[in-house]
């Protein structure tokens, strides 16, 4: 069990890989934080005694922001809070992403700004390692005041309304702590607002598309090495004086990557002197279009590393001057721009597979048998694997129109500029399942195609993973009920099962 302890500064990426592997995380607070929060709820404490009026301790909330709230309704208040924003709407969370938000929105709470008690922060980790995961349905968030009506589903489970998984079984949320030996929790002044103003559900899912795609850009490369050796390709552009010529460190990594799967080649050393002058662009030019993509990728892991420590409630407390300072760290521009970056940028490597896709299937273009059947005409081969590539590159361009540029104002119009952050990590998600599967198909169809090379070996990486699916997934040498093979192929990328059997043969591959 990886011990995982929350400072609310050192949070990275990585630290999610066992959560979104369903593996188990031991969660814990680290004392410096333990005592920020502590010294934070004193300063919460001491106002609400001086029957102080201030916004998000004392006040109503938003448009309702100057109604002054009674002290002995202050719990009332906060359970109303909750409760009036759980408006979700949709299919729930994938469980992984939940528990993602539950670290995040903690990681949060223990930098000492909030003002939540101690005995909180204690809750949500005791729940947390006895796999209480609230139902959050997916739709209703509008990135503005943070992701409220997820955030709120997610509290309400805390307080017993609502429904939880408890051993991934659904149940009511009451009965789920129950299950686990929990009471309810009673949330104090300030603690409803701090639990669901904030951006951990952008960054929940965002952090499950990142991961995936670190996976994906060294995986494309792979797939590409394969392609480019069924096709009989030229490995002259990805010679490293072109990436210096270019100026441009991702192109530089994917021809590193692409000359590494391809040392040692028999099949591109048998072609050297064949008569193409050219290779289309969906060869030559894949160092330009994975290099794009990798600095795609590499800008929005910047943007997390910094998000997965911010502190996004409001308002926000700050003891060393006794100030209780309203301002809009909920908003999620910063987080919903980057995702919407790293769909279209996820949409390009879709793409150029599927283009690599119809290189290998069309006879006129491989010189190969026709859909890579050895008898085409009574077998289809790969002819509907290409088409629906094709659906699935087309549909991923329909959800890359960027969320971010939207904005509905809400709340009477308090909230009148918002960022659709939910909406930017939803699309980003659905385009990567799509991509998986481009990839995927274009792994079958390039093994296939190699299939016909058989008596050379490809380069090192190549082979590998051109061995790593043929243990899985056989020789196609007639029609069969090809969704299996899709299926299967794709579990292997998404597991990093080819990334990690390609490495083992060349080396670490970049980013």
């Amino acid at each position: 069990m990886k011990p995982l302890v929350l400072d609310g500064r050192s949070l990275v990426l990585a630290d999610f890989e066992p959560i979104f592997r369903s593996e188990p995380v031991e969660l814990s607070v680290a004392p410096d934080a333990v005592r920020a929060v502590v010294r934070a709820r004193e300063m919460v404490e001491r106002h609400i005694a001086a029957g102080d009026v201030i916004y998000g301790l004392t006040t109503g909330f938003g448009k309702l922001k100057s109604v002054a709230i009674a002290a002995g309704d202050l719990v009332e208040l906060q359970r109303n809070l909750i409760l009036s924003h759980c408006c979700g709407v949709g299919e729930p969370m994938p469980l992984a992403e939940v528990r993602a938000a539950q670290v995040c929105r903690l990681n949060g709470l223990v930098r000492g700004h909030s003002g939540v008690k101690l005995a909180t922060c204690e809750a949500l980790v005791r729940f947390f390692a006895k796999g209480f995961v609230p139902h959050v349905p997916q739709q209703g968030s509008v990135g503005a005041s943070g992701d409220l009506a997820p955030l709120a589903h997610m509290a309400a489970a805390y307080l017993g309304h609502g429904e939880a998984y408890v051993g991934g079984k659904s149940m009511h949320a009451s009965e789920a702590l129950r299950a686990i030996g929990e009471s309810p929790l009673e949330l104090g002044a300030k603690e409803g607002l701090a639990l669901i103003n904030g951006t951990e559900v952008m960054k929940a899912i965002g952090v499950g598309v990142l991961l995936r795609a670190i996976n994906l850009s060294k995986a494309a490369d792979v797939i590409a090495s394969l392609s480019l050796e069924a096709l009989l390709g030229s490995a002259k552009p990805f010679d490293a004086r072109f990436a210096e010529l270019k100026g441009h460190a991702g192109h530089g990594r994917v021809a590193d990557n692409v000359r590494r799967c391809l040392a040692d080649s028999r099949v591109l050393e048998s072609h050297a002197d064949c008569d193409r002058v050219q290779d289309p662009y969906s060869l030559r030019c894949v160092p330009q279009v994975h290099g794009a993509w990798k600095a795609a990728l590499e800008h929005v892991c910047d943007v997390f590393a910094g998000e997965l420590n911010g502190v996004t409630d409001n308002p926000l407390l700050f003891p060393d001057t006794d100030e209780v300072v309203s301002a809009g760290q909920f908003h999620g521009q910063p987080i919903s721009m980057p995702l919407d970056y790293l769909a279209l940028a996820l949409c390009t490597v879709a793409n150029i597979s599927e283009r690599r896709i119809e290189q290998l299937v069309n006879p006129d273009l491989s010189r190969l048998p026709a859909f890579l059947v050895k008898r085409p005409g009574l077998h289809s081969g790969m002819m509907i694997a290409q088409v629906a590539a094709a659906a699935l590159a087309s549909e991923s361009k329909t959800f890359a129109h960027p969320a971010s540029v939207d904005t509905i104002p809400t709340s009477a119009n308090q909230e009148d500029h918002v960022s659709m952050g939910v909406t930017a990590a939803r699309k980003a998600r659905m385009i990567c399942d799509n991509v998986e599967h481009v990839l995927a198909i274009e792994w079958l169809c390039a093994a296939q195609a190699h299939d016909f090379h058989r008596e050379l070996k490809a380069g090192r990486g190549a082979q590998a993973a051109f061995e790593c699916l043929r243990e899985h997934v056989p020789t196609l040498d007639g029609d069969r009920f090809l969704h299996a093979d899709i299926q299967k192929a794709r579990a292997l990328l998404v597991s990093g099962e080819l990334v990690r059997r390609v490495e083992a043969a060349v080396g670490a591959l970049s980013a």
